[in-house]
């Protein structure tokens, strides 16, 4: 395993800097893969990359927010300096963090590549070389499913696509842990997101292609640039085993790795060793909040008002359980199931220790508060006797075909949770 500040890669221990930029250096490498499988459909989401967008959220800032935006009118963007090329330019809003802050994590902008052109295939296809404990993010909108599998997640952190007739920046963060969905709207116009090789508190900084202002992925917020103080509506998503996924939709689509646009080692994690409990955070400089340990994973909900987060061992227990709690002065249900894998703990994704899958939810039905019970992997509510599934689908009982409503949630590593959401009241269970 490997110290505090390194990361084991491919067979060498890299640190500081230098992991990220070797790991950009073969990020330069980018073919285009070939097309032609009956399996495989073809793009209905991708976006032209010069187009522009951006959506609000209800995460708190990261620090208090000011009044100081651009007050162009809905439907228009406003032109001005890029804070990607020169954050600390003195024309901008004034930022919501201090942009020395931000740090740059060794790729240039777009060094690691977004896909901007996503193409699917079918779940049949997908499996063959797909494992059943690998995780795969999960987009719902308007009867449409689409899965994302972090094996390819892990190796381009942005996917702008649209579900359900929703642009989204469908994003993951692999040294936060942090899979996060978010409409890709602004203002009501319509852009796309890159990477902009940066950090804060060691979470990706995005960029939106509009205006080139910097954003947070991990709060959704614009925090340096023209569009300071903009916010993302997140989209609810979840990340479930591939063996779950597809046993409950097996006529959805999922993102197809052999046209990313890129030639990658799909499959393998280049931040071997980065999950362990009782290390420390890579490229982080942010202080620990010692509640917990810093790598320690949490479940997290949140609202300007508030924040809550689970740590994950407290949530696990055989092979499913069921934990209560409420939010907002409303109950909340998070159900766990074992068979997920950590996508970071060891080179073969799939081969990674189990962290389980989680579902968040509202327990009201149609007025009626439910309570739950487990039978060895599945959940039973005691008002009706229904069998309800990780994911929240009433699959067997009087109350078959009900679901359960999804309530958002962030899972983490508590390092970047409490960075964030210094105020979180942290239950450990």
């Amino acid at each position: 395993m490997p110290s505090a500040g390194s990361i084991e890669r491919q067979g060498r221990t890299l640190t500081g800097s230098t992991k990220l930029a070797a790991l950009a250096m073969g990020m330069a490498v980018v073919t285009t893969a070939c097309a032609g499988d009956d399996d495989r459909v073809g793009t209905t989401t991708g976006s032209d990359p010069t187009s522009s967008t951006t959506p609000t959220s209800t995460s708190a800032p990261s620090v208090a927010a000011t009044d100081s935006r651009d007050t162009a009118p809905d439907g228009e963007l406003p032109d001005g300096p890029s804070a990607l090329r020169d954050r600390f330019n003195s024309s901008f809003p004034e930022p919501l963090i201090d942009p020395a802050d931000i740090r740059s994590g060794g790729p240039p902008p777009d060094g690691i590549p977004p896909i901007d052109d996503p193409q699917f295939v079918t779940v049949a296809a997908a499996d063959e070389y797909l494992n059943d404990a690998e995780p795969v993010m999960v987009v719902e909108i308007a009867g449409e499913t689409r899965a994302y599998p972090i094996q390819i997640l892990m190796w381009h952190e942005i996917v702008n696509d649209t579900v359900g007739g929703v642009p989204l920046a469908v994003t993951y963060c692999p040294l936060c842990n942090s899979a996060l969905t978010f409409e890709r709207r602004v203002r009501g116009v319509e852009t796309t997101f890159g990477t902009s090789g940066s950090l804060y508190f060691a979470n990706l900084v995005m960029y939106d292609r509009a205006t080139e202002s910097l954003w947070n992925q991990f709060d959704g917020r614009a925090v340096v640039g023209l569009l300071t103080g903009e916010a993302l509506t997140q989209i609810p998503s979840t990340t479930l085993s591939w063996g779950e996924f597809k046993a409950a939709r097996p006529d959805a689509l999922v993102l197809d790795r052999e046209r990313t646009g890129a030639d990658r080692p799909y499959g393998t994690n280049p931040y071997t060793g980065l999950d362990d409990p009782n290390g420390q955070p890579f490229l982080f400089s942010g202080e620990i909040d010692v509640r917990a340990k810093a790598m320690q994973r949490v479940v997290a909900i949140q609202s300007d008002a508030e924040a809550v987060a689970w740590t994950l061992d407290g949530l696990m227990e055989g092979e499913a359980a069921v934990t209560t709690g409420e939010f907002g002065g409303a109950p909340l249900t998070i159900f766990w199931k074992a068979g997920q894998a950590s996508a970071l703990d060891t080179a073969d994704i799939a081969a990674g220790r189990d962290v389980g899958t989680v579902g968040v939810f509202s327990p009201v039905i149609d007025g009626q508060t439910l309570t739950f019970r487990v039978e060895g992997d599945v959940f039973i509510d005691h008002q009706t006797g229904t069998t309800w599934s990780v994911i929240g689908d009433a699959v067997d009982g009087p109350l078959a075909g009900s679901v359960l409503e999804p309530i958002t949630f962030v899972r983490t590593f508590w390092f970047s949770w409490a960075a964030f959401r210094p105020d979180t009241d942290l239950i450990e269970g």
